[in-house]
């Protein structure tokens, strides 16, 4: 497996970050989110923000076909000093690969800057809870 981690700039990567989106919530979200939310939720959908907002955002390619991505980015003028990791997903064939691993460190060096870190989670979903508590994320429910 030949991973390679690197900024989204083609066509083909937004196209295949919208897959990964699209099929991970389904793989991962089944009995956590609704399904009507899960059916609106459609490839096209994902395509469209996947080009809508490609900044900020690596992928994960194994042989050139994207397996994952993280998107981060700063809060601004209403919180300065906060970073935040947007998403961040992986198919769950490479689920304990340590891609997951390598595109947090990614994300969360470029917001090395940041004096806070934060991310949100379903609270039903304990296997994210789990590894974002490994990088120091503490649970906070609103």
């Amino acid at each position: 497996m030949g991973i390679i981690i690197k900024p989204m700039e083609t066509d083909d990567e937004k196209r295949g970050k919208a897959h990964v989106h699209w099929q991970s919530w389904h793989e991962a979200y089944q009995g956590i989110v609704s399904h009507d939310y899960l059916e609106k939720l459609t490839p096209e959908k994902c395509e469209e923000w996947a080009f809508q907002w490609p900044e900020n955002t690596y992928v994960a390619l194994d042989n050139d076909t994207v397996i994952g991505f993280v998107c981060y980015f700063g809060k601004g003028d209403d919180d300065p000093d906060v970073g935040e990791i947007n998403a961040i997903y992986i198919l769950s064939e490479y689920y304990g690969t340590g891609v997951a691993q390598k595109l947090m460190d990614v994300g969360l060096e470029k917001l090395k800057n940041y004096s806070h870190k934060e991310l949100w989670v379903l609270k039903d979903n304990p296997r994210a809870i789990r590894f974002y508590e490994k990088y120091g994320f503490k649970k906070r429910w609103k």
